[in-house]
Protein backbone atom coordinates (compact mmCIF):
# COMPACT_ATOMS: atom_id res chain seq x y z
CA UNK A 1 0.00 0.00 0.00
CA UNK A 2 0.68 3.66 -0.48
CA UNK A 3 0.41 5.14 3.12
CA UNK A 4 2.76 2.13 4.20
CA UNK A 5 5.63 2.83 1.39
CA UNK A 6 5.65 6.95 2.37
CA UNK A 7 5.21 5.83 5.97
CA UNK A 8 8.73 3.69 5.29
CA UNK A 9 10.62 5.90 3.31
CA UNK A 10 9.91 8.86 5.72
CA UNK A 11 11.43 7.15 8.74
CA UNK A 12 14.19 5.44 6.94
CA UNK A 13 15.61 8.84 5.14
CA UNK A 14 18.42 10.19 7.16
CA UNK A 15 20.48 13.58 7.15
CA UNK A 16 23.10 11.93 6.05
CA UNK A 17 21.55 10.57 2.83
CA UNK A 18 21.00 14.24 1.75
CA UNK A 19 23.88 15.67 -0.81
CA UNK A 20 25.85 18.59 0.03
CA UNK A 21 23.83 20.18 -2.68
CA UNK A 22 20.37 19.65 -1.53
CA UNK A 23 20.97 20.58 1.87
CA UNK A 24 22.37 24.15 0.21
CA UNK A 25 19.08 24.39 -2.02
CA UNK A 26 17.17 23.79 1.44
CA UNK A 27 19.00 26.84 2.99
CA UNK A 28 18.42 28.29 -0.04
CA UNK A 29 14.51 27.67 0.05
CA UNK A 30 14.63 28.61 3.91
CA UNK A 31 16.11 32.28 2.99
CA UNK A 32 13.43 32.65 0.15
CA UNK A 33 10.48 31.67 2.03
CA UNK A 34 11.18 33.83 5.21
CA UNK A 35 11.81 36.67 2.95
CA UNK A 36 8.26 36.24 1.13
CA UNK A 37 6.97 35.80 4.73
CA UNK A 38 8.64 39.18 6.11
CA UNK A 39 7.45 40.87 2.62
CA UNK A 40 4.01 40.34 3.21
CA UNK A 41 3.85 41.14 6.88
CA UNK A 42 0.47 43.48 6.31
CA UNK A 43 -0.78 41.56 3.47
CA UNK A 44 -5.00 41.53 4.32
CA UNK A 45 -5.27 37.94 4.23
CA UNK A 46 -1.79 37.51 6.83
CA UNK A 47 -3.46 39.44 9.43
CA UNK A 48 -6.74 38.05 9.59
CA UNK A 49 -5.04 34.65 9.86
CA UNK A 50 -2.53 36.32 12.69
CA UNK A 51 -5.14 37.73 14.78
CA UNK A 52 -7.30 33.94 14.53
CA UNK A 53 -4.16 32.66 15.77
CA UNK A 54 -2.94 35.06 18.18
CA UNK A 55 -6.68 34.00 20.02
CA UNK A 56 -4.55 31.40 21.41
CA UNK A 57 -1.54 30.84 23.39
CA UNK A 58 0.72 27.61 23.62
CA UNK A 59 3.87 28.27 25.24
CA UNK A 60 4.85 25.29 24.23
CA UNK A 61 3.84 25.41 20.83
CA UNK A 62 5.00 27.76 17.78
CA UNK A 63 6.02 30.81 17.04
CA UNK A 64 4.13 33.65 15.23
CA UNK A 65 6.96 34.62 12.78
CA UNK A 66 7.12 38.56 13.15
CA UNK A 67 6.16 38.42 16.91
CA UNK A 68 6.68 36.40 20.28
CA UNK A 69 3.44 34.77 20.31
CA UNK A 70 3.09 31.05 20.37
CA UNK A 71 0.14 29.46 19.39
CA UNK A 72 -0.76 25.80 18.70
CA UNK A 73 1.62 24.75 15.94
CA UNK A 74 -1.23 23.75 13.50
CA UNK A 75 -2.52 27.58 13.94
CA UNK A 76 1.32 29.14 13.49
CA UNK A 77 1.48 26.76 10.01
CA UNK A 78 -2.01 28.34 8.91
CA UNK A 79 -0.78 32.26 9.88
CA UNK A 80 2.77 31.46 8.49
CA UNK A 81 2.38 29.69 5.65
CA UNK A 82 -0.02 32.38 4.33
CA UNK A 83 2.67 34.85 4.70
CA UNK A 84 5.05 32.54 2.85
CA UNK A 85 2.49 32.61 -0.01
CA UNK A 86 0.87 35.83 -0.31
CA UNK A 87 3.11 37.77 -2.48
CA UNK A 88 3.42 34.98 -5.25
CA UNK A 89 6.97 35.04 -5.40
CA UNK A 90 8.17 31.60 -2.84
CA UNK A 91 9.22 28.84 -5.24
CA UNK A 92 7.79 26.87 -7.87
CA UNK A 93 7.38 22.46 -9.12
CA UNK A 94 6.06 21.83 -12.74
CA UNK A 95 5.18 18.46 -13.56
CA UNK A 96 1.45 17.28 -14.50
CA UNK A 97 0.49 19.16 -11.97
CA UNK A 98 2.31 22.43 -10.23
CA UNK A 99 2.95 23.14 -6.48
CA UNK A 100 4.72 25.66 -4.46
CA UNK A 101 6.71 22.85 -1.78
CA UNK A 102 7.82 25.67 -0.23
CA UNK A 103 4.69 26.26 0.93
CA UNK A 104 5.56 23.24 3.38
CA UNK A 105 8.50 24.83 5.08
CA UNK A 106 5.78 26.83 8.09
CA UNK A 107 4.81 23.35 8.84
CA UNK A 108 7.99 21.96 9.31
CA UNK A 109 9.34 25.30 11.20
CA UNK A 110 6.09 24.99 13.51
CA UNK A 111 6.51 21.34 14.59
CA UNK A 112 10.26 21.86 14.73
CA UNK A 113 9.91 24.31 16.88
CA UNK A 114 7.53 22.71 19.26
CA UNK A 115 9.66 19.79 19.69
CA UNK A 116 12.91 21.76 19.96
CA UNK A 117 14.51 20.35 16.58
CA UNK A 118 17.62 20.66 15.28
CA UNK A 119 19.01 22.37 11.68
CA UNK A 120 19.86 19.27 10.45
CA UNK A 121 16.51 17.70 11.84
CA UNK A 122 14.47 20.20 9.74
CA UNK A 123 16.61 20.36 6.86
CA UNK A 124 16.23 16.50 6.74
CA UNK A 125 12.41 17.38 7.18
CA UNK A 126 11.62 20.21 4.27
CA UNK A 127 13.69 17.76 2.03
CA UNK A 128 11.04 14.92 3.12
CA UNK A 129 8.44 17.17 2.38
CA UNK A 130 9.88 18.46 -1.26
CA UNK A 131 10.16 14.78 -2.36
CA UNK A 132 7.01 13.86 -1.05
CA UNK A 133 5.08 16.88 -2.84
CA UNK A 134 7.04 16.92 -6.03
CA UNK A 135 6.81 13.09 -6.65
CA UNK A 136 3.29 13.34 -6.17
CA UNK A 137 2.53 15.72 -8.56
CA UNK A 138 4.81 13.77 -11.35
CA UNK A 139 2.36 10.78 -10.74
CA UNK A 140 -0.87 12.60 -11.32
CA UNK A 141 -2.82 15.83 -12.60
CA UNK A 142 -5.67 17.20 -10.34
CA UNK A 143 -6.02 20.45 -12.14
CA UNK A 144 -8.26 18.50 -14.78
CA UNK A 145 -10.24 16.77 -12.24
CA UNK A 146 -11.39 19.99 -10.58
CA UNK A 147 -9.01 19.41 -7.77
CA UNK A 148 -6.65 22.02 -6.88
CA UNK A 149 -2.78 21.54 -6.30
CA UNK A 150 -2.58 21.54 -2.51
CA UNK A 151 -4.66 18.83 -2.18
CA UNK A 152 -1.22 17.04 -2.20
CA UNK A 153 -0.15 18.99 0.50
CA UNK A 154 -1.76 17.41 3.63
CA UNK A 155 0.24 14.43 2.31
CA UNK A 156 3.81 16.17 2.52
CA UNK A 157 3.34 18.36 5.53
CA UNK A 158 1.97 15.40 7.49
CA UNK A 159 4.87 13.55 6.78
CA UNK A 160 7.39 16.63 7.49
CA UNK A 161 5.45 16.87 10.66
CA UNK A 162 5.74 12.75 11.64
CA UNK A 163 9.51 13.20 11.03
CA UNK A 164 10.56 15.66 13.37
CA UNK A 165 7.64 14.14 16.06
CA UNK A 166 9.53 10.83 15.53
CA UNK A 167 6.20 8.73 15.10
CA UNK A 168 6.09 4.93 14.70
CA UNK A 169 5.78 3.42 11.42
CA UNK A 170 2.08 2.52 12.71
CA UNK A 171 1.36 6.15 13.43
CA UNK A 172 2.77 7.44 10.64
CA UNK A 173 0.98 5.61 8.56
CA UNK A 174 -2.38 6.62 10.79
CA UNK A 175 -1.55 10.51 9.76
CA UNK A 176 -1.21 9.51 6.32
CA UNK A 177 -4.64 8.22 6.50
CA UNK A 178 -6.24 11.02 8.29
CA UNK A 179 -4.13 13.77 6.22
CA UNK A 180 -6.02 12.50 3.17
CA UNK A 181 -9.60 11.64 3.91
CA UNK A 182 -11.11 15.26 4.34
CA UNK A 183 -8.96 17.76 3.07
CA UNK A 184 -9.69 17.75 -1.13
CA UNK A 185 -9.11 21.51 -1.86
CA UNK A 186 -11.78 22.62 -4.55
CA UNK A 187 -9.98 24.40 -8.09
CA UNK A 188 -12.20 26.94 -7.95
CA UNK A 189 -9.51 28.68 -5.64
CA UNK A 190 -7.66 29.66 -9.01
CA UNK A 191 -10.77 30.00 -11.60
CA UNK A 192 -11.82 33.67 -12.25
CA UNK A 193 -11.22 36.22 -10.11
CA UNK A 194 -9.13 35.11 -7.17
CA UNK A 195 -9.79 35.97 -3.91
CA UNK A 196 -7.58 36.29 -0.64
CA UNK A 197 -7.94 32.73 -0.43
CA UNK A 198 -5.22 32.04 -2.58
CA UNK A 199 -2.62 32.71 0.07
CA UNK A 200 -4.25 30.47 2.31
CA UNK A 201 -5.37 27.57 0.57
CA UNK A 202 -1.64 25.49 0.96
CA UNK A 203 -1.38 26.88 4.61
CA UNK A 204 -4.88 25.42 5.00
CA UNK A 205 -4.17 22.20 3.89
CA UNK A 206 -0.59 22.02 5.62
CA UNK A 207 -2.33 23.18 9.19
CA UNK A 208 -4.39 19.96 8.40
CA UNK A 209 -1.71 17.71 7.71
CA UNK A 210 0.32 19.08 11.22
CA UNK A 211 -2.87 18.37 13.07
CA UNK A 212 -3.45 14.95 11.42
CA UNK A 213 -0.11 13.88 12.63
CA UNK A 214 -0.98 15.42 16.14
CA UNK A 215 -4.10 13.11 16.40
CA UNK A 216 -1.76 10.29 15.30
CA UNK A 217 0.75 10.74 17.28
CA UNK A 218 -1.94 10.53 20.45
CA UNK A 219 -3.31 7.25 19.08
CA UNK A 220 -5.91 8.32 16.81
CA UNK A 221 -6.60 6.29 13.53
CA UNK A 222 -7.92 7.13 9.80
CA UNK A 223 -9.76 5.06 7.15
CA UNK A 224 -7.28 2.69 5.69
CA UNK A 225 -6.37 2.20 2.55
CA UNK A 226 -6.50 5.46 1.62
CA UNK A 227 -5.35 6.10 -1.57
CA UNK A 228 -6.72 2.52 -2.77
CA UNK A 229 -9.53 1.84 -1.35
CA UNK A 230 -12.87 1.31 -2.65
CA UNK A 231 -14.01 5.05 -1.91
CA UNK A 232 -10.44 6.59 -1.53
CA UNK A 233 -8.01 8.90 -2.98
CA UNK A 234 -7.19 7.13 -6.33
CA UNK A 235 -10.56 6.24 -6.77
CA UNK A 236 -12.31 10.19 -6.38
CA UNK A 237 -9.57 12.53 -6.54
CA UNK A 238 -6.09 11.71 -8.11
CA UNK A 239 -6.96 8.26 -10.54
CA UNK A 240 -3.76 6.08 -10.08
CA UNK A 241 -0.74 7.21 -8.58
CA UNK A 242 2.35 5.17 -9.52
CA UNK A 243 5.40 7.18 -7.85
CA UNK A 244 8.84 6.91 -9.42
CA UNK A 245 11.59 5.68 -6.62
CA UNK A 246 11.90 8.70 -4.20
CA UNK A 247 15.62 9.89 -3.91
CA UNK A 248 18.01 7.66 -1.27
CA UNK A 249 14.91 5.21 -0.92
CA UNK A 250 15.54 1.61 0.48
CA UNK A 251 13.92 -1.58 0.08
CA UNK A 252 10.99 -0.26 -2.80
CA UNK A 253 10.32 -2.58 -5.34
CA UNK A 254 8.64 -1.14 -8.77
CA UNK A 255 7.73 -3.59 -12.14
CA UNK A 256 10.45 -6.36 -11.27
CA UNK A 257 12.99 -4.11 -10.58
CA UNK A 258 15.23 -4.73 -7.01
CA UNK A 259 15.61 -1.36 -5.68
CA UNK A 260 17.35 -2.39 -2.60
CA UNK A 261 20.53 -1.06 -2.77
CA UNK A 262 21.46 2.77 -2.61
CA UNK A 263 22.96 2.40 -5.72
CA UNK A 264 19.96 1.59 -7.52
CA UNK A 265 17.78 4.44 -6.70
CA UNK A 266 17.96 7.81 -7.92
CA UNK A 267 20.37 10.19 -6.01
CA UNK A 268 18.69 13.26 -7.31
CA UNK A 269 16.21 14.75 -4.95
CA UNK A 270 13.33 17.14 -5.84
CA UNK A 271 14.45 20.24 -4.55
CA UNK A 272 17.05 20.23 -6.95
CA UNK A 273 14.34 20.57 -9.71
CA UNK A 274 12.43 23.32 -8.10
CA UNK A 275 12.82 26.86 -9.32
CA UNK A 276 12.86 30.61 -7.37
CA UNK A 277 11.52 33.01 -8.72
CA UNK A 278 13.03 36.36 -10.13
CA UNK A 279 9.37 38.48 -10.30
CA UNK A 280 6.35 38.07 -7.99
CA UNK A 281 4.20 36.63 -10.24
CA UNK A 282 2.57 33.25 -10.94
CA UNK A 283 5.65 31.06 -12.42
CA UNK A 284 4.04 30.67 -15.88
CA UNK A 285 4.11 34.20 -16.33
CA UNK A 286 8.02 34.67 -15.32
CA UNK A 287 9.87 34.38 -18.63
CA UNK A 288 6.40 36.04 -20.69
CA UNK A 289 7.97 39.05 -17.99
CA UNK A 290 11.79 38.98 -19.08
CA UNK A 291 10.88 39.09 -22.66
CA UNK A 292 8.59 41.70 -21.67
CA UNK A 293 11.03 43.88 -19.78
CA UNK A 294 13.27 43.16 -22.54
CA UNK A 295 11.03 44.72 -24.78
CA UNK A 296 10.56 47.57 -23.15
CA UNK A 297 13.79 48.42 -23.18
CA UNK A 298 14.58 48.03 -26.84
CA UNK A 299 11.55 50.17 -27.48
CA UNK A 300 12.66 52.86 -25.21
CA UNK A 301 15.90 53.14 -26.84
CA UNK A 302 14.96 53.12 -30.39
CA UNK A 303 11.61 55.09 -30.10
CA UNK A 304 11.69 56.87 -27.43
CA UNK A 305 9.92 57.54 -23.76
CA UNK A 306 6.69 57.80 -25.67
CA UNK A 307 7.12 54.21 -27.59
CA UNK A 308 4.75 52.55 -25.54
CA UNK A 309 1.66 55.17 -26.23
CA UNK A 310 2.18 54.02 -30.34
CA UNK A 311 1.47 50.32 -29.17
CA UNK A 312 -1.14 49.10 -31.60
CA UNK A 313 -0.99 45.48 -31.17
CA UNK A 314 0.81 43.15 -28.40
CA UNK A 315 0.82 39.40 -29.22
CA UNK A 316 1.70 36.60 -26.24
CA UNK A 317 2.55 33.53 -27.51
CA UNK A 318 2.42 30.35 -25.13
CA UNK A 319 1.20 26.46 -24.38
CA UNK A 320 -1.79 25.21 -23.07
CA UNK A 321 -1.04 25.10 -19.21
CA UNK A 322 0.20 28.67 -19.02
CA UNK A 323 -2.80 29.87 -21.02
CA UNK A 324 -4.91 27.45 -19.06
CA UNK A 325 -3.78 28.89 -15.68
CA UNK A 326 -3.20 32.94 -16.65
CA UNK A 327 -4.57 33.82 -20.14
CA UNK A 328 -8.07 32.33 -20.51
CA UNK A 329 -10.29 33.51 -18.26
CA UNK A 330 -11.87 36.84 -18.48
CA UNK A 331 -11.41 38.29 -15.87
CA UNK A 332 -6.97 38.68 -16.64
CA UNK A 333 -7.90 41.19 -18.94
CA UNK A 334 -9.62 42.77 -16.14
CA UNK A 335 -7.83 41.93 -12.69
CA UNK A 336 -9.64 43.98 -9.54
CA UNK A 337 -7.13 41.83 -6.82
CA UNK A 338 -3.99 42.02 -6.54
CA UNK A 339 -4.17 37.65 -6.51
CA UNK A 340 -5.60 38.13 -9.74
CA UNK A 341 -3.26 40.27 -11.57
CA UNK A 342 -0.30 37.93 -10.43
CA UNK A 343 -2.25 35.66 -12.39
CA UNK A 344 -2.57 37.13 -15.17
CA UNK A 345 -0.89 36.68 -18.92
CA UNK A 346 -1.83 40.86 -20.07
CA UNK A 347 -1.29 42.51 -16.90
CA UNK A 348 2.00 41.14 -16.09
CA UNK A 349 3.12 41.70 -19.82
CA UNK A 350 1.76 44.89 -20.00
CA UNK A 351 3.28 46.49 -17.23
CA UNK A 352 6.28 45.34 -17.66
CA UNK A 353 6.41 46.97 -21.35
CA UNK A 354 5.09 49.95 -19.52
CA UNK A 355 7.44 49.94 -16.73
CA UNK A 356 9.98 47.69 -17.17
CA UNK A 357 11.02 44.91 -14.43
CA UNK A 358 7.70 44.05 -12.25
CA UNK A 359 8.14 44.36 -8.54
CA UNK A 360 5.89 44.61 -5.79
CA UNK A 361 5.00 47.75 -6.18
CA UNK A 362 3.93 46.70 -9.95
CA UNK A 363 0.82 45.55 -7.77
CA UNK A 364 -0.23 48.65 -5.74
CA UNK A 365 -3.40 50.08 -6.06
CA UNK A 366 -2.60 53.03 -7.94
CA UNK A 367 -0.86 50.91 -10.25
CA UNK A 368 -3.95 48.18 -10.79
CA UNK A 369 -6.15 50.67 -11.93
CA UNK A 370 -3.35 52.82 -14.21
CA UNK A 371 -5.34 53.64 -16.75
CA UNK A 372 -2.04 52.88 -19.22
CA UNK A 373 -1.88 49.50 -18.11
CA UNK A 374 -5.45 49.18 -18.61
CA UNK A 375 -5.47 50.56 -22.25
CA UNK A 376 -2.86 48.38 -22.76
CA UNK A 377 -4.02 45.35 -21.57
CA UNK A 378 -6.86 45.62 -23.98
CA UNK A 379 -4.44 45.51 -27.60
CA UNK A 380 -2.91 42.06 -25.51
CA UNK A 381 -3.93 38.88 -27.17
CA UNK A 382 -2.84 35.39 -25.77
CA UNK A 383 -2.21 32.50 -28.84
CA UNK A 384 -1.05 29.25 -28.63
CA UNK A 385 2.23 28.50 -30.56
CA UNK A 386 2.18 24.53 -31.88
CA UNK A 387 5.93 24.37 -31.97
CA UNK A 388 5.74 24.93 -28.25
CA UNK A 389 3.58 21.77 -28.00
CA UNK A 390 5.93 18.94 -25.57
CA UNK A 391 8.13 21.24 -24.03
CA UNK A 392 6.66 22.36 -20.80
CA UNK A 393 7.82 21.64 -18.15
CA UNK A 394 11.35 21.05 -19.20
CA UNK A 395 11.24 24.33 -20.79
CA UNK A 396 8.26 27.10 -20.64
CA UNK A 397 8.76 29.17 -23.46
CA UNK A 398 7.01 32.36 -24.13
CA UNK A 399 7.10 34.80 -27.35
CA UNK A 400 6.13 38.07 -27.04
CA UNK A 401 5.56 40.11 -30.57
CA UNK A 402 4.97 43.69 -30.51
CA UNK A 403 3.73 45.82 -33.59
CA UNK A 404 3.60 49.99 -32.92
CA UNK A 405 2.04 52.42 -35.47
CA UNK A 406 5.18 53.36 -37.41
CA UNK A 407 4.81 49.53 -38.57
CA UNK A 408 7.54 48.05 -36.75
CA UNK A 409 7.56 44.75 -35.42
CA UNK A 410 9.61 43.64 -31.76
CA UNK A 411 9.95 40.68 -30.97
CA UNK A 412 11.05 38.72 -28.10
CA UNK A 413 10.98 35.12 -26.74
CA UNK A 414 12.51 33.54 -23.27
CA UNK A 415 12.39 29.46 -22.82
CA UNK A 416 13.51 29.41 -19.26
CA UNK A 417 13.81 32.26 -16.92
CA UNK A 418 16.63 32.84 -14.54
CA UNK A 419 15.78 31.02 -11.04
CA UNK A 420 14.98 27.81 -13.34
CA UNK A 421 17.73 24.84 -12.59
CA UNK A 422 18.25 25.65 -16.34
CA UNK A 423 19.60 29.54 -15.49
CA UNK A 424 19.54 29.00 -11.33
CA UNK A 425 19.43 32.35 -9.47
CA UNK A 426 23.16 33.05 -7.96
CA UNK A 427 23.32 32.90 -3.93
CA UNK A 428 24.62 36.75 -3.77
CA UNK A 429 20.80 37.81 -5.92
CA UNK A 430 19.13 35.21 -3.30
CA UNK A 431 20.33 37.53 -0.52
CA UNK A 432 19.74 40.91 -2.31
CA UNK A 433 16.13 39.37 -2.92
CA UNK A 434 15.80 38.78 1.08
CA UNK A 435 17.41 41.96 1.75
CA UNK A 436 14.45 43.72 -0.77
CA UNK A 437 11.59 41.71 1.02
CA UNK A 438 12.75 42.26 4.34
CA UNK A 439 14.07 45.90 4.03
CA UNK A 440 11.75 48.06 6.62
CA UNK A 441 10.93 45.19 8.40
CA UNK A 442 13.87 44.53 10.35
CA UNK A 443 17.16 46.67 10.52
CA UNK A 444 20.46 46.22 8.35
CA UNK A 445 22.37 43.85 11.53
CA UNK A 446 19.22 41.90 12.00
CA UNK A 447 18.97 41.31 8.37
CA UNK A 448 22.85 39.91 8.06
CA UNK A 449 22.23 38.07 11.07
CA UNK A 450 19.06 36.22 9.36
CA UNK A 451 21.05 35.36 6.60
CA UNK A 452 23.86 33.72 8.45
CA UNK A 453 22.04 31.88 10.15
CA UNK A 454 20.03 30.40 7.31
CA UNK A 455 23.56 29.66 5.95
CA UNK A 456 24.70 27.37 8.91
CA UNK A 457 20.99 25.95 9.90
CA UNK A 458 23.20 22.68 10.15
CA UNK A 459 25.01 23.57 12.85
CA UNK A 460 21.83 25.05 15.03
CA UNK A 461 21.57 22.77 17.77
CA UNK A 462 17.05 24.10 18.64
CA UNK A 463 15.44 25.75 15.72
CA UNK A 464 13.36 28.18 18.13
CA UNK A 465 16.60 30.31 17.77
CA UNK A 466 15.23 31.37 15.12
CA UNK A 467 12.21 32.94 15.76
CA UNK A 468 13.45 36.07 17.81
CA UNK A 469 15.22 37.06 14.50
CA UNK A 470 12.02 37.30 12.79
CA UNK A 471 10.66 39.81 15.06
CA UNK A 472 9.50 42.73 12.85
CA UNK A 473 10.23 46.25 13.85
CA UNK A 474 7.40 47.64 16.55
CA UNK A 475 6.81 43.85 18.10
CA UNK A 476 9.29 44.11 20.72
Amino acid sequence: MLADRLARYSRTLRYGDLPDTVVHEVKRRLLDSLGCALGAWNAPPCRVARLIAQTVKAPQGATLWGTGHKTLTDLATFANGGLVRYLDFNDTYLSKEPAHPSDNIPATLAVGEAVHASGKRVIEAIALAYEIQCRLCDASALRPRGWDHVTYGPFSSTLGAAKLMKLSNTRTVQAINLAGIANMALRQTRVGDLSMWKACAFSNAARNGVFAAMLAQLGMTGPSPIFEGEKGFMKLVSGPLELAPFAAERGHSQMGTDLSGRGSVPETFKILDTYIKHYPVEYHAQTAVEAAVALHNELMEVEGARAVDHIMDVEIGSYDVAIEIIGRDPEKWQPATRETADHSFPYCVATALLHGPVTLQSFSPKRLHDPAVRNLMKKVRVVQQPEFEGRYPKTMPTRITVKTEAGRTYMRQVDVPVGHPGSPMSDHDLEAKFCRLTAGRLNRLRIDRLIEFVWNLDRVRDIGALMPLLRVKGRG
